[in-house]
Order: structure tokens, then sequence, then C-alpha cells
């Protein structure tokens, strides 16, 4: 059974940072990574990463969030730093661009 199970989210003051994990099972990923969705708006990239480690990032995310994985443990990470309320979205962590986690909401506010 292929699943991804996403956890680390939750209420974080502007400044600060939160890292994001999520597991993978039942499959092996080429590419994992998160995409998020704010209230009203579209779902969009945030960043992803290949086996091989080549990342890729969104404009708006570069130089304050990092993703990471580890390949043994088939789990992917996202480590977010200085943190805007602009950032406050539900956070899915994606397998390939196929398979999708159930959602974790970050909550960036004061």
């Amino acid at each position: 059974q292929v699943q991804l199970v996403e956890s680390g989210g939750g209420l974080v003051q502007p400044g600060g940072s939160l890292r994001l994990s999520c597991a993978a099972s039942g499959i092996i990923y080429n590419v994992m990574g998160w995409y998020r969705q704010a209230p009203g708006k579209q779902r969009e990239l945030v960043a992803s990463i290949n086996r091989a480690g080549d990342t890729d990032y969104a404009a708006s995310v570069k130089g304050r969030f990092s993703i990471s994985r580890d390949n043994a443990e088939n789990t992917v990470y996202l480590q977010m730093n200085s943190l805007k309320p602009e950032d406050t979205a539900v956070y899915y962590c994606h397998g390939d661009y196929v398979h999708w986690g159930q959602g974790i909401q970050v909550t960036v506010s004061s």
C-alpha cells in the first residue's frame, strides 16, 4: 500500500522556523517534494528533490527553505526558516507528482 505521511506543521510566529517531514512507504520515488495551497489560491510548487539530490525551489522560498531527503528512510524534509505570514497554507507532500499526502497545516501568525 502506497502511503505518504506528513508531520511537523503547526503555528509559528513570523521569523520563526518549522521542519516538515514526509515518510513514504510502499514505493520508491525518484522525485519527492512539497506543494502548498493557501485559502482562495491555487496549489503551488514549494520545492522538490530527486534521488540524486537535485533540487528545485519556488522563487518565493529560495534562501529561506531547504529541502532534503533520506533515501534509506524514504523520507523527505522541508526546513522552513524566516517564515512569513504569506507562507500560511496547507502543505502537501508528493511522490513523483502522482501520489500525495493528506496535507498539513502551517500557520505563520503573531
